[in-house]
């Protein structure tokens, strides 16, 4: 009997055994520690370790380029499951539509799934936003365009999804901004508090403590209608000069292209647990982000080609330029 339970219970041993065999985990975030996306990143490798049967999960930060750095990393990393990049929509479909890029985006990195769908939050310093009596984008967009080349805004790096919405602000006003590109989410927030801006916009998370502290004004955001974790902040749709903008971005799990597909789908099944936990949702909702995956790596990919279209429009309707 002794025996018979021993060989029982060894399979039930075998899966932590074999994840303190395997190397770490590492979850590649393309930007600076403080930030939206490196809350998501810990957030996931938090839960991620437990799915994978205790698997070592490690966060990763690889800043640079608005977030070209980070996905190239992943693009010419390891292709034994050991790296999984969190990239962005517009590193994906839009930075290549305005720079060379050193790695193809649609051929050197496997999506797995996505992961979240959200917009940008724009916000004004109180204080100024006192001082300009700016109670709405509209009254921004007067003040833009009656000190055109003057105003600045800002954003979290160039050819990221701020700098489209900083665009697009800037093409609704019909003259010339300044658009001042910090390195991540964390210099942002010190660039306008401290007034080295006049407005910025950057994913929802980045802004959530000054705007409950009353440092910062939420003025906007970059979709079409509002956000549930914002309701009373309007949309693009609500302000006649940005109506027809709706920018809405996405975070989708990528690896090396030639991961073997045994260790593709054992870690997309274990992102397809992670998404499906309600603290999880709840954890990305207070970051403005709604948990989002897809039914298998496949309808992943299908699903980056068909948005490749929205994005080039969009690029082109916001006149987005590099610098």
């Amino acid at each position: 009997m002794t025996t018979r339970r021993i060989l029982l219970a060894s399979p039930l041993l075998a899966a932590p055994a074999l994840a303190q065999t395997r190397r770490p985990l590492r979850v590649i975030v393309p930007f600076p520690p403080g930030g939206a996306v490196d809350s998501l990143g810990r957030i996931l490798a938090e839960r991620l370790s437990p799915a994978l049967d205790g698997q070592t999960v490690v966060v990763e930060n690889r800043a640079g380029g608005g977030g070209i750095v980070g996905a190239d990393a992943v693009a010419k990393g390891p292709s034994d499951g050991t790296m999984l990049g969190i990239i962005g929509a517009a590193t994906l479909l839009a930075t290549p539509l305005l720079q060379s890029m050193p790695f193809d985006p649609m051929r050197d990195l496997r999506a797995l799934t996505q992961i979240t769908d959200s917009a940008v939050l724009c916000v004004a310093n109180t204080e100024r936003a006192r001082r300009e009596n700016w109670s709405s984008l509209a009254d921004v967009i007067a003040t833009i365009r009656a000190n055109p080349g003057r105003m600045r805004l800002a954003g979290s790096g160039v050819t990221t999804v701020s700098h489209f919405t900083v665009a697009a602000i800037g093409r609704a006003a019909g003259v010339e901004i300044i658009h001042v590109p910090y390195r991540g989410g964390a210099e942002t927030v010190a660039g306008i508090l401290a007034g080295e801006v006049d407005f910025a916009c950057d994913l929802p998370a980045t802004f959530l403590g000054p705007v409950q502290g009353g440092q910062l004004r939420p003025m906007t955001v970059s979709a079409g209608t509002r956000l549930a974790l914002l309701p009373d902040v309007p949309g693009f749709g609500e302000t006649p000069a940005t109506a027809q903008i709706d920018i809405r971005t996405w975070n989708m799990l990528m690896m090396h292209p030639a991961t073997p597909e045994a260790e593709v789908m054992r870690i997309f099944n274990a992102l397809q647990r992670v998404a499906a936990q309600p603290e999880f949702a709840t954890l990305l909702a207070r970051l403005a982000y709604v948990p989002v995956t897809q039914p298998s790596p496949a309808a992943a990919e299908a699903f980056i080609r068909a948005e490749a279209p929205r994005w080039r429009a969009m690029v082109e309707l916001t006149g987005a330029r590099p610098g």
